[in-house]
Order: structure tokens, then C-alpha cells, then sequence
């Protein structure tokens, strides 16, 4: 393959760009680069996985309705950040409590018999207490690195921390979740 038949390689800030001409392609593209990081930055957040996938949908429509407003900057991820995390605090906003865990549905299991629904909802549940006790930045540097996989640099980056803060804020939330889990 030389030079001319290699697709080239485009950067999100590209992709939204042409994303705000109407480009369908450039928009799957850029979703494709980025559904793993707004799921777990979005996560981070709302700590439900339902609620993060329903808002994730909300701020992909929201993209591509808003992208032909994006001024190029060379970020184009801390742009669709602001996105979510707008979308985040309206839903708690129209929210006045937590959505219920729904342990109605999951009496079926009988006593002494193993049930994996339960076992599930005690998985997570156990997951979001220890997320409870960090910070809200802590949480979003341990799940962009843990759920999306983002290196240190990545999250710096799109956080718009330096990378050394990024650093210690992540030891120091790995540390509280050490001790929290730890103690269980």
C-alpha cells in the first residue's frame, strides 16, 4: 500500500470539525474514539450504569446538534467533558433523590440458595461506597484510567490538570480505596 491508498489518520478535534459540517462518518469516527472515556467520565459521575448509559446518548445527540459551535482549541474531549458534565448536574438537578436500587424484583432468589442478581447488586453497591469515599476529581482520574484505560498523560490532558497532579491524586485515591476495601 504507498502513500495514496493509506487512509489518513484524523484527529478528534478533525473529526468534530467535520462533525459540524453534518459528516455522519466523522461522527462515528469520533465516537468510536471516545464512547469508553465519556462512559467512564460520565460514570464518575453519576456512579449508575444505566444513568451514565442513558446520558452518554444525550451527550453524543448533544455533539452532534452543537458541534458546528465548537471553536477549534485542540481539545476537543475536554469540550464534549463540559457537555456531559452539564447534562450530569441538569439529570441531579430534575432529580430530587437517587434512583432506587430495585431489590423488589430480585426477591426470587430463596434464602441460602445462591442468587446472582443480589450477588450483582452487592457488587455494585460495594463498588460505589468506596467510589463515595473519594473526591470528585479522584473518582474521574481512577475510572478514566481503570474503566476507559486512559494513560496518566491522556486524562492530564483531557482534565486539563498537570500530569503530576493527575499523578498523585490517582495514588492518593488508590490508597483510600486500599484502606476502604481493606477494612471489609
Amino acid at each position: 500500500m504507498n502513500q495514496a491508498e493509506k487512509p489518513a489518520v484524523q484527529t478528534d478535534e478533525e473529526l468534530l470539525l467535520k462533525v459540524g459540517l453534518g459528516d455522519e462518518e466523522a461522527f462515528r469516527n469520533l465516537y468510536q474514539n471516545t464512547d469508553k472515556t465519556m462512559y467512564s467520565f460520565i460514570l464518575s459521575i453519576v456512579k449508575n450504569p444505566q444513568d451514565a448509559e442513558e446520558l452518554m446518548q444525550e451527550v453524543y445527540l448533544k455533539v452532534w446538534t452543537s458541534a458546528a459551535l465548537y471553536k477549534a482549541q485542540g481539545k476537543p474531549l475536554a469540550w464534549m467533558f463540559t457537555i456531559a458534565r452539564n447534562l450530569c448536574y441538569m439529570k441531579f438537578r430534575d432529580q430530587k433523590h437517587m434512583a432506587d436500587i430495585g431489590l423488589d424484583d430480585l426477591v426470587e432468589g430463596e434464602m441460602g440458595e445462591f442468587c446472582p442478581q443480589l450477588e450483582n447488586v452487592a457488587d455494585r453497591l460495594a463498588l460505589q461506597a468506596a467510589l463515595q469515599i473519594l473526591k470528585e476529581e479522584e473518582r474521574q482520574i481512577v475510572l478514566l484510567h481503570a474503566s476507559a484505560g486512559m494513560k496518566h498523560r491522556e486524562i492530564a490532558a483531557s482534565l486539563g490538570m498537570p500530569l503530576a497532579t493527575v499523578l498523585s491524586k490517582y495514588n492518593r485515591a488508590m490508597k483510600k480505596l486500599e484502606n476502604y476495601l481493606g477494612k471489609e
